[in-house]
């Protein structure tokens, strides 16, 4: 960790660390250095907190997105703006934004909805006003890794002054503070003159990924694990939701708005290649009917295009009761497609989130036969150790978790081999951006997602007029190549 003035870390930060850990929270082992940690000295790229602003808006869903048991027709989005300054006076501002995405990240399991974004927003500025108080001085990571603590205490605060029924999940918290982690990335590289993704070097960077991860990362920093170039184009994946319409048939009422509306319409305008079905996770007839239905609807489609090669990724949101029912769920695929069932690439999230809570679930034999991908389970490296433990055999990284837990994850997820890929949380505009650019800079993730254009397109407007080579898709893909400007690349 840096140090603020030239000799040792600032007071406050020791004694916001130590305090933390006297009343009971217990600060894991990225955390610890932040107490006994002494460095040579700062750097001429540190940079420190200088003032932070935020603000909400709202967009209302242009059609229900059903996933997970649960239906969502609004958005709303966080927008966080900083500004930081270097040891030498020079200043810049960067600039985060994230949908706070309550009926995924605090399902309505646990509080309803309402109470949900409403705590969101609350603790949203909490988080703001802990950045105003930070007088720390270092790299983006650094900071936002100094007030991780201070925040997750804090949103355990706001679910007890809240009253909620349960207090706020770690995902949910690190969705609120993503918008303001990606403004200080953003901040950070604008500042100095250089795209974030290419400042994560020991040059940068004040130690290894020893003291994030664990000893096996000593000598290791982020740039290994990070492409100096995005990559040029990348397929996008279309969200296929519980609701949405597969043809003619499935309309009740047409919308008329110049959208596709049917799967076929979607696959022509885009030339879709890559499919993501959301399933139901407690009906399995139903949820191999919809495979093989889409199946033969992208099937008849693509023929007509002249296409041979497609594929499509099984979201289930957690709700299989147990791995048998993926096991079964594959079976019977492959029985009845065959050819289906090899357009498979992976399975993200199919059992309940909560690892600790359910260790019978072992993915061990499905990971054999797809990958098996961990999800809303994933919200640092502890769990990532013991999901791989638990036999998945891939990682889903989110922007909206942060681009440093992201970075982190894509460390650890690499260094063991494991399938990767980035996922979407109905991200527009800028947080489409951020999550673009994590995609085309993590070297073995092979498509991006990207389903505000399909649920909430008025959010992109004036996003598709500046970039529309990423938000609007041609031949099934978007082009990254441009994503190289100072800072988050756009």
């Amino acid at each position: 960790m840096p140090r603020h003035h030239d000799t040792a870390l600032s007071r406050r930060s020791v004694l916001r660390a130590a305090g933390l850990a006297a009343g009971g929270l217990a600060l894991g082992p990225r955390f610890r250095p932040a107490v006994a940690a002494v460095l040579t000295g700062r750097k001429s790229t540190d940079i420190r907190i200088r003032a932070v602003h935020h603000d909400f808006e709202n967009h209302r869903f242009r059609t229900p997105l059903k996933f997970g048991g649960s239906r969502m027709d609004y958005l709303a989005v966080l927008n966080v703006t900083v500004r930081v300054e270097r040891p030498d006076g020079q200043s810049a501002e960067g600039f985060g934004s994230m949908p706070l995405g309550n009926v995924w990240s605090f399902p309505p399991r646990y509080v309803p909805p309402e109470q949900s974004l409403a705590a969101m927003k609350r603790f949203a500025e909490e988080v703001v006003r802990i950045a105003r108080d930070c007088d720390d001085t270092g790299h983006a990571l650094d900071l936002s890794r100094r007030m991780l603590p201070e925040q997750l205490q804090r949103a355990r605060q706001v679910s007890t002054e809240m009253n909620l029924a349960h207090p706020m999940p770690k995902l949910c918290s690190l969705v609120v503070i993503s918008a303001l982690d990606a403004a200080l990335h953003d901040a950070y590289g604008k500042v100095n003159g250089v795209n974030s993704y290419n400042a994560l070097g020991k040059e940068f960077v004040h130690h290894d990924l020893s003291h994030d991860l664990d000893e096996r990362f000593k000598g290791k920093y982020l740039d290994a694990y990070t492409l100096r170039e995005p990559k040029g184009t990348m397929p996008l994946y279309h969200l296929i939701g519980a609701l949405d319409p597969l043809s003619d048939a499935d309309i009740k009422e047409r919308l008329n708005d110049g959208l596709p509306e049917t799967l076929p319409e979607w696959i022509e305008r885009d030339g879709l290649t890559h499919l993501k079905i959301k399933m139901n996770g407690d009906d399995l007839r139903w949820d191999v009917d919809r495979v093989l239905s889409i199946d033969r609807v992208t099937g008849e489609t693509q023929k007509r295009r002249g296409v041979q090669q497609w594929f499509y990724s099984i979201d289930f949101n957690e709700r299989c009761p147990n791995v048998e029912y993926l096991l079964d769920f594959f079976a019977r695929i492959r029985e009845k497609n065959p050819r289906a069932f090899e357009r498979i690439q992976y399975v993200e999230q199919p059992t309940d989130r909560d690892l600790l809570a359910h260790p019978e679930n072992k993915m061990h034999a499905a990971a054999k036969i797809k990958p098996v991908v961990i999800d809303e389970s994933l919200t640092d490296y502890e769990s990532l150790l013991l999901a791989r433990e638990q036999g998945y055999s891939g990682a889903a990284l989110k922007a909206c978790k942060g681009i440093t837990e992201a970075l982190l994850m894509a460390a650890g997820a690499l260094e063991f081999k494991m399938f990767l890929t980035v996922q979407d949380l109905t991200c527009p505009g800028a947080s489409f951006l951020e999550s673009a650019e994590l995609s085309a800079r993590v070297p073995t993730v092979a498509a991006i997602e990207g389903n505000a254009r399909q649920f909430c397109p008025d959010a992109n407007k004036e996003w598709e007029k500046k970039y529309p080579e990423l938000f609007i898709v041609k031949n099934g893909t978007v082009r990254t190549q441009g994503l190289t400007k100072p800072g988050l690349g756009h």
